[in-house]
């Protein structure tokens, strides 16, 4: 097992994915990560089985993000369950919560209460509009606050005249949670050199900017942003998709277009094509790309994707294809880069953390917890008695 962050004490506070993601990704190289959820559980336990979500017979969005810590159910916002967190933060390396501001000032887990209580701990906050401004205390979600608020939601469309694109559950949230992970990193590093935690934090409309960052400085620089048109009238054929004959997508981005044209126009079986002066540059290859897309449509949907692949590979172009989540299951290159690992003493699969470290060996994922798995356990570490464990059990102050 990984021990970068061997003994490494995380209290994982928060709900539903971009928080608690970071704390998957400490928990993988090592850390001791506890999940503290209410007595009921956290709610983002019921998503799988909301309407039109994906139905499974494993809870997959709650497998996914909460993998590898324990679990305690506590009453927050009362003076015993407070008593059993304050004790917990004592001896905390890192805090994480993305609970909406008002609500963590009334249940006493704002920075100005736990933060007095342990100068080294790492108090990482995430929200969905940030922490300042008229919108600090508003809840969101990806959808709303990283992918509509960000322009994304506007401009990934077939063309301007569709509605906006709807987004896939949790779409921003993964990301976000490498940007708030690298937050809480940065201040473990600082606290390395200083020997003081700090208050760190992140929010989903700026990592949605930032994920549309490109097109975003284009307008900070002035540019005039082109309304999308359809795929037929892109303005750069060799920056395009093309359907196969197995009904599959062919997606090419050729940056050096002038270099690339021909030998790709060779591959194509259009060598003919090569000089034709419609299409030798750049600028009339723009002028006449409806023309040129055309022609390439007919010609890709002459074979499969496979035949295709086989045709263009090793011949320097860049080309992939439109994948889908059957594929994953195959796909021999996401099988030998690890990207999906086998949960530990099982044959269930699930994705990795997108980070590798030469020499380091991650923890075999875990199972996420049940519904304060592992609350006696906790509260004994603690110095609780079985005796006052009883008694706030029979208060309903702890449960599982």
């Amino acid at each position: 097992m990984s021990a970068i962050f061997a003994g490494l004490k995380v209290i994982d506070c928060a709900s539903f994915i971009a928080a608690p993601g970071a704390a998957t990704v400490l928990a993988d190289f090592g850390a001791d990560v506890l999940k503290v959820e209410p007595i009921g559980g956290d709610t983002f336990r019921n998503l799988w089985q909301t309407q039109g979500q994906p139905r499974a017979v494993e809870n997959y969005p709650w497998l996914q993000a909460n993998r590898s810590r324990r679990g305690l159910a506590l009453k927050l916002g009362t003076p015993d369950g407070n008593a059993v967190l304050r004790r917990l933060v004592e001896g905390a390396d890192v805090f994480i919560t993305n609970t909406p501001l008002p609500a963590r000032r009334r249940l006493g887990i704002d920075y100005e209460a736990l933060a007095p209580l342990n100068e080294r701990l790492i108090y990482a906050s995430f929200t969905a509009y940030g922490e300042t401004g008229r919108e600090a205390d508003k809840p969101g979600f990806d959808s709303l606050a990283w992918w509509a608020r960000s322009g994304l939601m506007d401009q990934v469309k077939g063309d301007a005249s569709l509605p906006p694109g709807r987004s896939v559950p949790g779409m921003g949230d993964y990301p976000s949670a490498m940007a708030f992970y690298g937050a809480i990193v940065t201040a473990l590093y600082r606290r390395e050199r200083t020997g003081k935690g700090g208050h760190v934090s992140s929010h989903l409309m700026v990592n949605g900017l930032w994920s549309n960052a490109y097109l975003a400085q284009a307008k900070l620089c002035g540019a005039d942003i082109p309304r999308r048109v359809p795929r037929e009238q892109s303005p750069n054929p060799l920056m395009c998709h093309y359907r196969t004959r197995d009904d599959r997508w062919l997606i090419v981005s050729l940056l050096n277009g002038d270099e690339q044209w021909p030998v790709f126009a060779e591959r194509l079986g259009l060598g003919s094509l090569k000089a034709d002066a419609r299409f030798a540059t750049g600028a009339s290859r723009a002028e006449n790309a409806p023309e040129l897309i055309a022609i390439i449509d007919d010609i890709v949907a002459g074979r499969t994707l496979d035949e295709w692949r086989g045709i263009l590979d090793g011949h320097g172009l860049t080309f992939g294809f439109v994948a889908n989540l059957d594929d994953m299951l195959t796909d021999p290159q996401v099988a030998a880069t690890d990207t999906l690992v086998r949960f530990e003493n099982e044959e269930l699969m699930t994705v990795n953390s997108p980070i590798f470290v030469d020499g380091e060996t991650k923890r075999r994922p875990g199972r996420a917890p049940g519904i304060g798995e592992h609350s006696d356990q906790v509260l004994a570490e603690l110095g609780f008695s079985r005796e006052a464990v009883a008694e706030m059990r029979a208060k309903g102050i702890v449960a599982g």
